[in-house]
């Protein structure tokens, strides 16, 4: 590789490329922010996680979680860095191949497609339960759990093979459903119902499940990682994106802002609104929300209310497709996965990479069956996904210090500084992984199997390791003048 990489290089993809496997660009900064506020979304983030930081931490949790958004804004802020300089489908995929060569980035590759799928997989099984809870035909048993979770995810996909004026209207409403059903409800409760001063939201840490109030502390920073994922879809739809160098870090820092903005308010408003043992008894129920809403404004607002959050999961579940296929598309355009799957339709749908990604999930969704394996899956899609932007942002740093990357030459120019956060994110990335990896009984179940409590290192040491095995196989196959 020469010293320094072709900085301004913004091609859809190598030079095997064709006509036939490139994108259209139909998305304006606007409809690029609406996909990233969606996928990260407040509703699914908070409400995903506000039952299991309660009932582990106990409460005081407010604290982590704007320490867990600030720490992400710099994992964004090199992800925009990067964005400006490489807009290509795939995002830090197609980062880490440009700047670490062919091997780093069939290893970013297929870990970011594994976590991507885990992640969809867990918001379809969430989303299934607000689609049965809007259905009036809530069941917890684990074929119906699994079933409705199937239902949810074959309307994501119906979604993404629609035109795309069809999706881009379904994001749109995902936002205005964030605005009206958890930014509205929030204040509301926040002016007109809450019993609390501003220091319960720093109370009852190490009450909950956590054996010291430090174990409950680190839990609470590994759950809230959840709220905070996704932003990076922006950059994976870069070439779907007008004036992608500019417009895409852009979308990033929106997406990730507006999002941490409104859960910050939104759990503010919760836990002031309700006493500590209502919070704690609505926590152990599949929905932890919704009767707590009921109990200050009334009966009445239930199905109205499960109506607007399974629009917003809609919403995210959708953009998490189009996120994942593009992913699953770029890997395929450079012979990382079957060629078939970077073929495109006549108005430039990667079809093929968004049947197979929902294929994929959907078979994750039988994991459901048990209640362990949900667990282990929700815990993979986080922690994969910490695993990539640690690796996003090593290789960024490394990159960076050894000359062979210019961050200069891209449109969002941060000097020195750019150094500085590229190197926090890269230590906040690895810690954060590894927080979210530790095994921890309390968190789970103290009778739970080894194999769950070591889900995330396990999973994806069997993954890096199927990984090296084909990378070996394929270099033994590859003719002896094609090695070097």
């Amino acid at each position: 590789m020469t010293t320094l990489l072709k900085q301004n290089s913004c091609t859809p993809a190598d030079s095997n490329s064709s006509a036939t496997d490139t994108l259209n660009r139909s998305m304006t900064v606007w409809h690029s922010f609406t996909m990233g506020f969606a996928v990260v979304s407040p509703v699914v983030g908070l409400y995903a996680i506000i039952g299991v930081q309660t009932t582990v931490t106990g409460g005081g949790w407010f604290a982590a979680l704007a320490i867990c958004l600030v720490m992400q804004l710099m994992v964004a802020t090199v992800y925009a860095e990067l964005a400006s300089q490489f807009p290509i489908a795939g995002g830090a995929y197609k980062w880490a191949r440009q700047l670490g060569g062919a091997i780093t980035g069939q290893y970013a590759g297929v870990i970011y497609v594994c976590s991507a799928i885990a992640m969809l997989t867990t918001t379809a099984y969430t989303g299934g339960i607000w689609l049965a809870t809007f259905s009036g035909a809530l069941d917890s048993s684990g074929i119906s759990m699994v079933l409705w979770g199937a239902a949810f995810l074959l309307l994501c996909a119906l979604l993404n093979l629609a035109h795309v004026n069809i999706f881009k209207t379904l994001i749109a409403l995902g936002v205005y459903a964030e605005i009206i059903g958890s930014f509205g409800i929030a204040l509301l409760l926040f002016f007109f119902f809450r019993q609390h001063g501003f220091s319960e939201l720093f109370q009852h840490m190490g009450s909950g499940t956590a054996p010291t109030e430090t174990a409950a502390f680190l839990a609470a920073l590994a759950i809230a990682g959840w709220a905070f994922i996704g932003f990076d879809s922006c950059s994976t739809t870069a070439e779907e994106t007008h004036q992608p160098k500019r417009m895409v870090p852009r979308a990033i820092f929106l997406a990730l802002s507006a999002v941490g903005a409104v859960v910050l308010f939104n759990s503010a408003s919760l836990i002031l609104a309700f006493d500590h043992e209502a919070l704690t008894n609505a926590s152990k129920t599949a929905d932890p929300v919704t009767p707590l809403i009921a109990d200050r404004f009334g009966q009445w607002i239930e199905k109205p209310f499960s109506g607007i959050v399974m629009i917003a999961f809609l919403a995210c579940g959708a953009s998490v497709v189009k996120y994942t296929s593009r992913i699953v598309f770029s890997m395929a355009r450079e012979g990382n996965m079957p060629a078939i799957l970077s073929h495109v339709t006549a108005n430039k749908t990667p079809r093929n990479a968004i049947l197979c990604t929902v294929t994929l999930s959907g078979l994750g969704l039988l994991l459901g069956l048990n209640d362990g394996a949900v667990a282990t899956v929700i815990a993979f899609g986080t922690g994969g996904l910490y695993a990539m932007f640690a690796m996003t942002t090593g290789v960024g740093l490394y990159t960076r210090l050894t000359g062979r990357w210019n961050p200069a030459l891209g449109e969002l120019k941060l000097g020195m500084w750019g150094l500085v956060i590229n190197t926090a994110a890269f230590i906040w990335s690895v810690f954060e992984f590894v927080n979210i990896a530790w095994p921890r009984t309390y968190a789970i179940s103290p009778d739970a199997p080894w194999w769950q409590l070591w889900a995330i290192p396990l999973v994806l040491g069997g993954i890096l390791s199927i990984t090296t095995l084909s990378i070996i196989i394929n270099r033994i196959r590859m003719p002896a003048g094609k090695k070097n």
